[in-house]
């Protein structure tokens, strides 16, 4: 009876799934909502039964995905699935927000590069090269449109930017990776806990508090960047930058969290909170300085003792 029932539920999350995969890849804009919602079967699924079944039913996503998609849709359902798995688990296990958040993170980093890695060597193509190329060339044909020449500074400054990002490519398939996961949190587990799933909660934002080590690591990068000086374009480069910009968006998220923090020790509305988040996005830098201050030397607890 009970084999009986995991496997009826086991088909009816994929068949939810399937049509959800439909709607993705078929339905132009709800195929946008369906895309964050795609999980959230295999999710259910995972965070009511073992391991072993959640198994199952990733390798059932996955041959579904490969029936009504074909080869293009085969690394969505094993994207989705093995991260669904991982929440579903993390859930069943009653981890932590914070950990299901970093787990996920992991997991999706891991899809991402496969996707890329596979997407170039069996299909030829790169497609954060491809995405540049074709944004330079539109950007040259603007110029010609409006009858501009094409000046050589801006030209030298696209050339560097376009370098920079792809410099930075495993810092942005970090954040991809960090954006998807948080995206799917927020958006599946309200619906989960609304299903009587026992999903755990994240703190309030303004008590985030990253550990201090991360300072440390951040000061040794910066230390190491400045004595090593590496060149543009070696292997050394490209890993200090990308350690580095990974560990300044830490620093302006702790940064961030304080203002937070502060808004709430002074009593301040949601509206002025709203302006806070607005006005830190041109002013990082600021930003990024004053999480540091908090990190080394415990702001919060110092207000809160004068308190």
């Amino acid at each position: 009876m009970k084999n009986t029932r995991v496997i009826t539920q086991g088909a009816l999350m994929l068949a939810i799934f399937t049509v959800l995969l439909l709607m993705v890849l078929y339905v132009p804009f709800l195929g946008t909502v369906a895309f964050f919602v795609l999980p959230l079967p295999l999710i259910f699924f995972s965070a009511s039964h073992s391991i072993a079944n959640s198994l199952y039913v990733l390798l059932g996503a996955m041959l579904l995905s490969f029936l009504v998609g074909g080869p293009v849709a085969l690394p969505l359902g094993l994207a989705f699935g093995s991260l669904a798995l991982v929440m579903g688990w993390g859930i069943r296990n009653k981890w932590d927000k914070l950990r299901i958040f970093l787990s996920s993170t992991f997991i999706l980093l891991i899809n991402i590069v496969i996707g890329f890695v596979l997407s170039i060597a069996f299909f030829n193509i790169n497609i954060v090269e491809d995405s540049l190329k074709e944004s330079k060339t539109t950007y040259y044909s603007l110029l010609e449109q409006v009858g501009q020449d094409q000046d050589q500074r801006i030209i030298e400054s696209l050339n560097s930017s376009i370098q920079l990002i792809q410099t930075l490519m495993p810092a942005l398939f970090l954040g991809m990776a960090a954006i998807g996961a948080l995206l799917i949190i927020v958006i599946n587990f309200p619906i989960l806990k609304r299903l009587g799933i026992p999903v755990p909660v994240f703190k309030p934002f303004r008590e985030w508090m990253l550990p201090k080590s991360i300072l440390w690591y951040y000061l040794l990068v910066l230390v190491v960047s400045m004595i090593a000086q590496p060149e543009e374009g070696t292997y050394l480069y490209t890993a200090i930058l990308n350690v580095l910009y990974v560990l300044q968006t830490l620093m302006a998220v702790q940064g961030l969290s304080f203002l937070y923090f502060f808004a709430h020790y002074k009593g301040w509305s949601k509206g002025i909170l709203v302006g806070i988040t607005i006005i830190s996005f041109p002013l990082l830098y600021i930003v990024r300085i004053l999480g540091i201050i908090d990190l080394g030397f415990n702001l919060r607890e110092r207000l809160q003792r004068k308190s």
